[in-house]
Formats: structure tokens, C-alpha cells, sequence
């Protein structure tokens, strides 16, 4: 995919550690325009309580530094952590997108959550991304990549020489993400992976999520180069041979604890469920819809 070398956003990523997530805001430093990508809105499981505290960094990060929000963007409706784009919006009118694709996710779990009324035509988004497409952040240009395998929906944002990822591909240590979550697709993922990677090698490589293997100190950049030489996902691999690994992988993991909290809120566009009568919000929770318990 042609792409303008020259143009170096600033990057800077929030690490979000009870999740493991990386939020960020990438930004052209000649015109102070930027974009949030994957930003979260805290959510306490065993409480129900929602914060805006991740949210409100990044806030502060764009007014300390005299940014100006393009978009807010997510990569794909997340499981394991709800999307502050409806949030962020509020607070910087700036419009909200994501993947096209993100509308054959909300038909899966309108079944799932028994859910009639949803809408699944992406309009809960400003903007829905088409494989190719081209867009700016200031004066940078930036384009979308089809990225399923994860998810349906999964796309990767590529900006100047930084693309972000999200969950495709970890730091070189930590491999691939899983694919068994309704829609995933091994095979997918690596034709995926196959794309990023062929853009340039020192394409800077952002990940969505770091879970410290081994202990170490959270990190959350590579380039295209490193992936390709140490991934250990994918090193010496074909693809066979990844599909195999990858769904063996996925058998010995549990879903993650918020994936039927945080998707009926994610297909929605980051927005909580309209208060009922009391002026409460509730989510619904559907029983036995999803394998992988984790018993002990």
C-alpha cells in the first residue's frame, strides 16, 4: 500500500493496566491536529460503576498540548473494555468512526443479546471505513486496512509510518491475538498479519494491548521489521502451521471476563444503555452463550 514515508505523526499511547489496553492520540505536529484511537471508559465489573478517569487523561494530554481532535476512532467493538468514544465525542464534537465491517458484528450479537430493536446499520458511528479508504489528521495522510481474524470488524489505521494495530499482532514476545471469539477466524488473521506486514519494514507497529509477559515493563511499539524477524507467532511459521498454533492457543484461554458486558455497549458506539424508568441503567446478560468457562 503506497504510503507518504516522510510524514511522522507524534505518537503518544495511555496504558490502561487493568485491562492491558493502549489508548492513543496521534497527532501531525505542523498542524496540531490529531485523532484518539481505542480510547476506554473505566468500568468496574463487580461494582457496575463507569469513570471517565482514562478518558480525562487523554482530555488533558490534547488541552496541554494544543490539539485539536479530527476523529475519534476505534479499531474494532472490543471485549474486554468499553469504547469512551460516545464520551469523547461529547466533550470534543469531533466525529466518531470505525470499521465497515462492524455492522456484520452487530448482526451476530443482536442474536446473541436477543436484542430486536438494535439498529445494524453502523449509524451509531459518524463514519464507517471501507478497506482502502483515505483519510487526513492534519496534513498526514492516513488510509484503512481490513484486518478480520479477531473480529469481523478489525481494521488498521496506518498514519504516515505508524500504524496501529490493535489486535492483530502484540509486541514481538507476545505473538497474535486469539480468534475464537464469535466471528474470529485463524486463517483470517494470518492473511491479515500478511498485510501489515507488508508494508515497509520501518513502519512503526502500535499494538492495542500488552500483558507484561514475564513481568516486564509495558510496551506497546515495534516496527513492521522487528514482527517480521522476532514474532514468535510467526517466525518460521507457514500458514498451516499458525492456524494450528493459534487455535490450540485459543482452546487453553478463557473469554475475557467483560466480552458479554463491554459488547452490547461497543456495538453502540461506546454508549451506555438508555436509562429505564428509575433512571437506572442496565446491562443484559445472556446465560450459556459463549464456550470457554473457566471452572477453576
Amino acid at each position: 500500500m503506497p504510503m507518504n514515508q516522510t510524514a511522522k505523526p507524534d505518537v503518544k499511547g495511555f496504558y490502561e493496566c487493568r485491562t492491558g489496553s493502549i489508548q492513543y492520540v496521534v497527532s501531525d505536529p505542523a498542524t496540531r491536529r490529531c485523532a484518539i484511537i481505542d480510547p476506554v471508559l473505566d468500568f468496574d465489573e463487580k461494582s457496575g460503576a463507569t469513570a471517565t478517569e482514562q478518558a480525562d487523561l487523554i482530555l488533558e494530554y490534547v488541552r496541554d498540548n494544543d490539539l485539536i481532535v479530527e476523529w475519534i476512532l476505534d479499531t474494532h467493538p472490543h471485549a474486554d473494555h468499553f469504547s469512551a468514544a460516545a464520551y469523547l465525542k461529547g466533550k470534543t464534537g469531533a466525529p466518531t468512526a470505525i470499521g465497515a465491517e462492524v455492522r456484520q458484528v452487530q448482526c451476530l450479537w443482536k442474536k446473541i443479546y436477543n436484542w430486536p430493536e438494535l439498529a445494524t446499520d453502523g449509524s451509531q458511528w459518524d463514519h464507517l471505513f471501507v478497506d482502502g479508504e483515505r483519510f487526513s489528521i492534519g496534513s498526514i495522510e492516513a488510509s484503512v486496512i481490513h484486518s478480520p481474524g479477531h473480529t469481523l470488524a478489525s481494521v488498521t489505521y496506518v498514519v504516515g509510518d505508524a500504524a496501529f494495530v490493535h489486535d492483530t499482532m502484540f509486541m514481538p514476545d507476545s505473538g497474535t491475538a486469539r480468534t475464537d471469539f464469535p466471528g474470529g477466524d485463524a486463517r483470517q488473521l494470518w492473511r491479515s498479519i500478511k498485510s501489515i506486514l507488508a508494508l515497509p519494514d520501518e513502519t512503526r507497529v502500535f499494538t492495542g494491548h500488552d500483558y507484561r509477559p514475564n513481568g516486564r515493563e509495558a510496551r506497546w511499539e515495534s516496527t513492521v521489521g522487528e514482527e517480521k524477524r522476532c514474532n514468535t507467532h510467526l517466525v518460521g511459521l507457514t500458514e498451516d502451521d499458525f492456524v494450528r498454533l493459534r487455535e490450540a492457543r485459543d482452546k487453553t484461554l478463557p473469554m475475557p471476563k467483560l466480552i458479554l458486558h463491554a459488547l452490547q455497549v461497543n456495538i453502540c458506539g461506546g454508549r451506555l444503555p438508555e436509562p429505564e424508568s428509575n433512571g437506572a441503567r442496565y446491562l443484559k446478560f445472556p446465560l450459556n452463550a459463549l464456550l470457554g468457562a473457566a471452572w477453576n
